[in-house]
């Protein structure tokens, strides 16, 4: 779909696994080029607007040899993909040796020609930037080891978790592993040092570089170089270790302008968690992932779920929604049936950044390490399949894009009838196009009445076409605008009614 839009559509792809496949299919390891116009096409019909190509970025054997050494994690590794073979294990794409399009995938030039066959689709490239740490093969951790967090000898003996020796020029130094404040640290990176002015300026030009070549990043772990985190997470070890005057301003406020500044268009999005979102939105983000909208969708509740969609416009707009993603269980693992469909459309059709995962669509259940280039076989789920043919349409509704979006209120269908708790109700009008999204997010039959807000009801007949079934009811503007929308829905129940004058 061309043109602007308000509520995108992004489609996620893991590049390894995609040109693995690819390159089976051919005979000989295929590169960005390989990739079909078909599978471009259907994304493109399907109405996305951006796709997200994960793990683009040169990696090296460091990373990939601490994969193959981890024995928990090899033992993981044989549970997704029971046939696991060496090559299998890639080592994680989120080690990036440098900025450039990984020579196996064909490197920059091959990246280019794939942008140009997305533009001509009227899809974007967003890519990921991996701001927090680097590879333990990174050259800045020989050239420029002051770009990272050191630590002593008592570090490493106390902590062997957290750091790593390190041969530079002037001997033998202590690193630290690249870490979330929560966690013991990943064993194949290094933790850079976002209070080193050096480091900051020299990231600063790689997102530059990075801006030519995309439309957009994805930035992991965005919060992470926040200054409370940094303190948080290294105290007094984030000091410079060459001395050099510590820079405690955030990252992120000053980066954004910087980038926008040679590319006004270009799109930030932040992974980010422990209710940083709106810290990072104020940052410069242009939409940031909602797990709190996920997690409540996992829990099956309604409530807390109608809460969360009550936030202000200008946070609730640049939401991330998803309901997996290569961190989390996959949708169909985590939501049974009819709670996967009834959670779908509470996510997609909420207003934000419309997320998908490659696989969601199809019903896959294993997830898959980011370890890994290789996947296992799986049958698709024809009918989940088929509704998410429908919702996707849905989505590609003006309404849904660039409409007016609407939290409805429910009320009891009768006195000392509780259920009306269950529903989440939502609406899009854009002018005369009007839809209203139902879903009991319930595990018992419910009733309510909603009153939806549309404008221009009065006077008029309206027949309620439900676009995810064969449904259609016949029903006058004054009662919808008066008494409102009788609703009676089986447990996890949901309907997409385009109200038709």
């Amino acid at each position: 779909m061309s043109g602007p839009t308000n509520h995108p559509a992004l489609y996620q792809i893991n590049t390894r696994v995609a040109l693995r496949e690819r390159g089976a299919a051919l005979g000989r390891p295929a590169t960005l080029e390989d990739l079909e116009d078909r599978l471009l096409d259907q994304i493109a019909a399907m109405g996305f607007d951006w796709v997200w190509f994960l793990g683009v970025w040169q990696t090296g054997t460091a990373g990939r040899d601490v994969s193959r050494r981890d024995a928990n994690l090899m033992n993981e590794l044989r549970r997704e993909l029971p046939d696991l073979r060496d090559d299998d294990v890639t080592g994680s794409p989120f080690a990036v040796t440098a900025y450039e399009v990984h020579r196996d995938f064909g490197g920059d030039r091959a990246l280019g020609r794939l942008r140009e066959r997305l533009a001509r689709r009227n899809l974007k490239l967003l890519l990921d930037f991996v701001p927090n740490h680097t590879a333990l093969d990174h050259r800045w951790a020989t050239e420029r080891p002051e770009y990272y967090v050191h630590g002593s000898a008592q570090d490493l003996q106390r902590e062997p978790q957290n750091y790593t020796t390190l041969k530079a020029a002037g001997g033998e130094i202590v690193l630290a592993y690249g870490r979330d404040p929560n966690f013991d640290g990943w064993s194949d990176t290094l933790q850079l040092n976002y209070r080193h002015g050096g480091l900051r300026e020299a990231r600063m030009g790689e997102l530059a570089a990075i801006a030519q070549r995309c439309d957009g990043v994805r930035c992991d772990m965005a919060m992470l170089l926040q200054p409370e985190i940094i303190q948080r997470t290294w105290g007094a070890r984030a000091r410079p270790s060459d001395g050099s005057p510590p820079r405690d301003a955030p990252f992120w406020n000053e980066v954004i302008p910087f980038v926008k500044r040679g590319q006004p268009g270009f799109l930030f999005v932040a992974e980010v968690y422990w209710d940083m979102e709106r810290e990072l939105q104020q940052a410069g983000f242009d939409y940031t992932y909602d797990k709190r909208l996920y997690d409540r969708l996992v829990a099956r509740a309604a409530v807390p779920v109608r809460q969360h969609l009550m936030a202000d416009a200008a946070f609730r707009d640049r939401s991330l929604r998803f309901l997996e993603n290569h961190d989390e269980a996959r949708a169909a693992a985590a939501f049974p049936g009819d709670v996967h469909r009834a959670a779908a459309v509470i996510a997609l059709l909420a207003p934000g950044l419309r997320f998908v995962h490659e696989g969601e669509l199809e019903g896959r259940k294993v997830h898959m390490s980011m370890h890994l280039a290789r996947r296992p076989a799986e049958p698709v789920d024809q009918a989940l399949q088929g509704f998410y043919q429908r919702l996707l349409a849905c989505l590609r509704r003006p309404e849904a894009r660039v409409g007016q979006w609407r939290l409805e209120s429910c009320r009891p269908a009768w006195s000392g009838n509780p259920t009306h708790e269950q529903f989440v109700v939502t609406s899009w009008q854009d002018g005369e196009r009007r839809l209203l999204a139902a879903v009991n997010y319930g595990p018992t039959q419910a009733q309510c009445y909603v009153t939806p807000g549309f404008s221009g009801l009065a006077g008029r007949a309206f027949t309620l076409v439900d676009l995810l079934g064969d449904a259609a009811y016949h029903r006058r503007g004054d009662d919808l605008a008066a008494g409102g929308l009788y609703l009676d829905m089986p447990a996890w129940g949901r309907q997409v009614f385009e109200l038709r004058a």
